[in-house]
């Protein structure tokens, strides 16, 4: 199996701005200063090998939209972020003949949902798009944003065939070649966890969810759901401090509380996600160093959790 990231950040996409592209492009300039890179090959081994990535390249603005591959099964992803837009190109690169597309929702809140005006797939006569959810209120959100004068396009216009699947959490389903479970998670409006297993390989999708640290029937319920997972990708908006002060009940996690439940699961990876939109590259880095800092001096003599920040266009083989 294999996830890919199209939309990592959280509540709304962001650009990088003239002046952090100026400091990038400075830092590395600096960081190839006296090397001799006087060919293409060698400053394209120094960008790979040698720049470090916050100066390289960028964990990107698009909001969620997370996807799942694996030789035989069908074409999956999880919510329709503005990172919805460049998946659809890669499909559509991929092939020209209608497909059907499964996308599993977390829930409905705008920055999960802005994405599905601009899934070309949507327009194109043939296709089908089944939106998995645990919401009774989707077609009604999806239909909204679809409204005048939020957008010119209805959404009985579409030329696509669009299905609503309601599941329960908790239950198993056998879904596009994989064996899928939800999992009712702490957010406004209610949100869901996706555990997706084939082949003896799992991923959690994981994102939009509180965590009470003094809730321990809760965080045990995690625990089992993220149990021996390959990769959690999993909300870390916040700091623990925030997110149980100023931020408490605003629906999001931290890194902190990642490790904690991804140590007590056995899970390989943790894979930060939904990434504060007022963070730029520096302090999501920084982030990402103080996480696995954490990790290592927690471990204990448990098996090290492989700590990751997701960026758009970053792949996990599992």
């Amino acid at each position: 199996m294999k996830v890919r990231f199209w939309g990592t950040r959280g509540s709304l996409p962001v650009s990088l701005t003239a002046a952090q592209t100026r400091a990038k492009v400075v830092a590395a300039l600096e960081a190839a200063m006296g090397l001799g890179l006087d060919t293409r090959d060698k400053i394209e081994t120094f960008v790979d090998e040698q720049l470090p990535f916050v100066h390289a390249g960028t964990y990107g603005g698009h909001s969620s939209c997370v996807q799942l591959e694996a030789e035989g099964a069908g074409h999956v992803f999880m919510d329709f972020g503005s990172g919805a837009r460049p998946l659809a190109g890669h499909y559509l690169r991929q092939s020209t003949v209608p497909q059907t597309y499964h996308v599993f929702m977390s829930h409905l809140h705008w920055d999960h949902i802005m994405g599905f005006p601009f899934f070309t797939p949507v327009y194109i006569p043939g296709n089908r798009i089944i939106i998995h959810t645990c919401h009774v209120q989707a077609e009604l959100a999806f239909r909204r944003q679809q409204s005048a004068p939020c957008f010119p396009v209805e959404f009985d216009a579409l030329s696509a065939q669009i299905e609503f699947d309601l599941l329960q959490p908790g239950q198993r389903y056998d879904i596009a070649g994989y064996a899928v479970t939800a999992l009712l998670q702490l957010h406004a409006g209610d949100s869901y966890g996706w555990r997706f297993e084939r082949d003896g390989r799992a991923m959690v999708y994981s994102t939009d969810s509180e965590h009470k640290v003094n809730d321990q029937a809760a965080l045990a319920a995690f625990a089992a759901f993220f149990h021996g997972a390959d990769v959690v990708v999993f909300d870390a908006m916040y700091s623990l401090a925030d997110a149980i002060s100023v931020r408490a009940d605003w629906g999001h996690s931290s890194n902190v509380v990642g490790v904690e439940l991804c140590q007590a699961a056995g899970a390989k990876r943790l894979c930060l996600f939904h990434h504060e939109p007022a963070y730029d590259d520096a302090k999501i880095a920084e982030v990402l160093a103080e996480t696995r800092s954490f990790e290592a001096i927690t471990r204990q003599c448990r098996t090290p959790v492989d700590v990751l920040t997701a960026y758009d266009g970053l792949e996990i083989r599992l």
